[in-house]
């Protein structure tokens, strides 16, 4: 079935809700703690500990730290998929805690850094299943019946701002590392989400797969107003395509701003122990980080 650009883009607008999203926060977080095991009293090992922070609606957040610094978890309470053991969390202004998990879905898409493939389904019928949470009948399978006309309408859209409708018949078995993590951005896109979450979006990809799935995110911010929440380990990365970036240390907020108040030489030796190089993109302007020639070992066991 085939789209035309303007009616495809009219109906991906109309299911994203834009325009009323534009006013709000997406996310207000406030004093949020979790653990994964009982805490014995006094025991101050939090994988999380009393975040405060806001995630504008239409931006890009990068999240960065150092490992098992609680990017992931940070990314999976924003997702529902794990709950706080303290604090508060909402979403457009409605408490997350209580929102059903449906509605969650509906308006938050989860894209975790790897999505492992059991059955051989064609790249069509993974990105439709993006669609379950719009679902309302008592059976779902996809790719078999329960789909209505429009939502195919809004894959094939997904497809298309993902590059892969020329795909769109081929098992995810036999999609290359970046094809996948496109189709699976495609899956996330027909949710119609107003937020995207992305953990790692470009982990194990060339430079070639990298640039475009930042261009993707990027192009779908700039477009459709989508609010981008991404973890990362590349700082040149979050520099480079964030509004903003959140730096966490040990669990904790270390440091919340633009590129230019985080991706800085003081901060970065403070949260990874260890001296780099600052200068400019010499086309952005925004911090880039670069490795020193000489790595001195005593120098960086002074900081662990």
């Amino acid at each position: 079935m085939s789209l035309s650009p303007e009616n495809a883009h009219s109906m991906i607008d109309k299911a994203l809700g834009l325009g009323a999203v534009a006013s709000h926060r997406a996310y207000q977080v406030r004093s949020l703690r979790f653990h994964y095991h009982p805490l014995s009293r006094g025991d101050a090992n939090w994988v999380l500990d009393g975040l405060t922070f806001d995630v504008d609606a239409g931006e890009i957040l990068g999240i960065v730290g150092p490992n098992g610094s609680g990017k992931t978890s940070l990314l999976k309470l924003l997702a529902k998929v794990l709950r706080p053991h303290a604090g508060d969390m909402a979403l457009f202004g409605r408490d997350l805690g209580t929102m059903p998990q449906v509605e969650v879905a509906r308006t938050v898409a989860f894209v975790p850094q790897e999505s492992p493939q059991v059955f051989s389904f064609t790249v069509m019928e993974t990105v439709l299943m993006g669609r379950y949470p719009h679902y309302h009948g008592a059976k779902w399978s996809a790719g078999f019946g329960w789909e209505s006309a429009e939502d195919v309408l809004i894959a094939e859209q997904a497809m298309q701002s993902t590059d892969l409708t020329h795909l769109a018949g081929r098992s995810v078995m036999d999609l290359s590392g970046g094809e996948r993590q496109r189709c699976m951005i495609a899956r996330a896109l027909a949710q119609a989400p107003q937020v995207l979450l992305l953990d790692e979006p470009t982990a194990f990809l060339d430079i070639q797969h990298q640039i475009e799935i930042c261009a993707i995110v990027r192009r779908l911010k700039e477009e459709r107003g989508l609010t981008v929440v991404l973890v990362s380990h590349d700082l040149n990365l979050a520099s480079q395509y964030c509004d903003r970036i959140l730096m966490l240390k040990a669990g904790a907020l270390f440091r919340l701003g633009t590129p230019q108040e985080v991706i800085d030489a003081d901060v970065l030796r403070s949260v990874y122990g260890c001296d780099v190089l600052i200068d400019r993109h010499p086309e952005s302007g925004v911090p880039r980080v670069t490795m020193p020639s000489y790595i001195s070992m005593t120098n960086l066991k002074d900081h662990l």
